[in-house]
């Protein structure tokens, strides 16, 4: 959960943005830090060659470098993904994220409120490069919206989907993941480039499961032909353990839906709330001193469990067994899969999601 995901508004570089329930309101001070923050980062970036011919690169950096590049060219040979400047070059940053998401539902429901941008549409957070502005934002929208979860989320990674100029704005490498194990970074860099493949304005659902399937099918693959036995086994473990949480959270969402579609009156209902995030809360326990042996890998996510991340954990989630079968159908054949996912982009949002619906297994 703690890549969970996300666009942010340095797009405002490529076309203003702004906030707002529906409609698009440009808001200067927000423009601003989008904008600057993004330069910053661009700033920061060296490109990898040049990292790699310095004498003065460790040698754990320079290790990570150049198994990116391997699975940079892997992406584009083998899994038809985008052959252009981004992950080529690598940025520095003096904090633990890349930026931080606000996002937040309803009290009694798990449908996240959007903000609007213009060229990416609709969607169910609102980015910052700086923490403290990000902490400052959802405790302003706590307090003027008192009836919503609100939570910030730390991202490692975000892309500007392909949409600016020249190598310099390329989305690149961040210290924020470069050090995640073999398979994670690889998984984390099909998924970024899959932005870059399609796009569905406004439909945040879509493009994550798209991408977080692009990221699995990809992932399989590179474990397969190209890492050894220690990565191979490390990641199996992980993803045992991710499997189990995507499970664990599944349910508590069921629950919680079941519970907010409920006749109850809204008491009963934050009562019967209370108690569903408090199950939730038990069963992390129990997995965590059994069969996980003390893995604290969730923690946080599990403290801060709320409708709102709860909400964004299904964006991701959501679509990607229909993609999987949509991969399937398509022969693995990995051009035209992105192919046909483009042409679901584009066909309007009703057709897109019955199509998707039709491929769920």
């Amino acid at each position: 959960m703690s890549r969970a995901v996300v666009r942010l508004a340095a797009l405002a570089l490529a076309a203003g943005l702004g906030g707002g329930a529906q409609a698009v309101e440009l808001d200067p001070s927000y423009l601003a830090q989008s904008i600057g923050g993004h330069w910053q980062l661009m700033r920061a970036a060296r490109p990898v060659d040049e990292l790699l011919a310095d004498p003065a690169t460790p040698a754990e950096l320079r290790q990570r470098l150049e198994l990116s590049q391997r699975m940079r060219d892997f992406a584009v040979e083998e899994l038809a993904l985008p052959d252009n400047a981004s992950y080529r070059r690598y940025a520095a940053l003096d904090r633990p994220a890349a930026v931080w998401n606000v996002v937040a539902a309803p009290e009694l429901s798990l449908k996240l409120r959007t903000w609007c941008f213009p060229v990416v549409g609709c969607v169910g957070y609102r980015g910052y490069y700086e923490r403290a502005v990000a902490q400052a934002y959802a405790d302003t929208l706590s307090h003027e919206q008192p009836a919503l979860d609100v939570a910030l989320m730390p991202v490692p990674a975000y892309s500007t989907l392909g949409k600016l100029p020249g190598a310099f704005f390329a989305d690149p490498l961040l210290s924020t993941f470069i050090r995640y194990p073999e398979g994670e970074l690889a998984r984390l860099i099909f998924h970024e480039l899959a932005h870059q493949v399609a796009y569905a304005a406004g439909d945040t659902e879509f493009n994550e499961s798209y991408a977080t399937a692009v990221e699995r099918l990809g992932g399989q693959q590179w474990l397969a032909q190209h890492a050894g036995p220690v990565a191979r086994t490390e990641f199996a473990e992980w993803d045992a353990r991710r499997q189990d949480y995507k499970a664990l959270t599944l349910r508590a969402r069921q629950r919680l839906e079941a519970v907010y579609a409920s006749e109850r009156d809204d008491a009963a209902k934050r009562a019967a709330k209370a108690q569903v995030l408090q199950q939730l809360r038990d069963e992390h326990a129990a997995l965590k001193a059994g069969p996980w042996q003390g893995d604290g890998r969730f923690d946080a996510a599990i403290a801060r469990a709320s409708n709102a991340t709860l909400g964004l954990q299904a964006a991701y989630d959501g679509h990607v067994p229909a993609f999987i079968a949509l991969f399937e159908r398509e022969d693995r054949d990995w051009p035209r899969f992105h192919a046909e996912v483009r042409r679901l982009a584009g066909l309007p949002v009703a057709e897109r999601r019955a199509t998707l619906k039709s491929l769920m297994p």
